[in-house]
């Protein structure tokens, strides 16, 4: 089962600078576009890949996409848990909810 997190419980993660991975799972174009402060760019295709290249499986990894309706950071929080991570969150409201609630990005 995939646990959730708000976007207000990522922004207290972030501001109180905990330990953790935040993985943008789309297209690099949207990624440099802007994205969430400390985010990573992984798309959901290449995670099998790069994931077990780059993270440690004992490390708590948020992942997170553009919206509500979209589906793949659920997509990707389901690959990671495959993999073995036991520590995954999946943000669902994504770059929209974050961006509608006023909070930093960057670029």
């Amino acid at each position: 089962m995939t646990h959730t997190i708000t976007a207000e419980a990522l922004k207290k993660k972030i501001d109180s600078k905990e330990d953790f991975i935040l993985i943008e799972v789309l297209l690099p174009e949207k990624y440099d576009e802007w994205h969430i402060p400390g985010a990573i760019n992984i798309p959901t295709d290449e995670l099998e890949t790069e994931a077990v290249k780059t993270i440690s499986k004992d490390v708590e990894i948020i992942v997170y996409c553009m919206s509500f309706t979209c589906k793949a950071s659920s997509k990707a929080a389901k690959i990671l848990q495959g993999l073995g991570y036991l520590d995954v969150k999946d943000y669902e409201g994504g770059k929209s909810d974050w961006l509608e609630k006023g909070f930093p990005t960057e670029k």
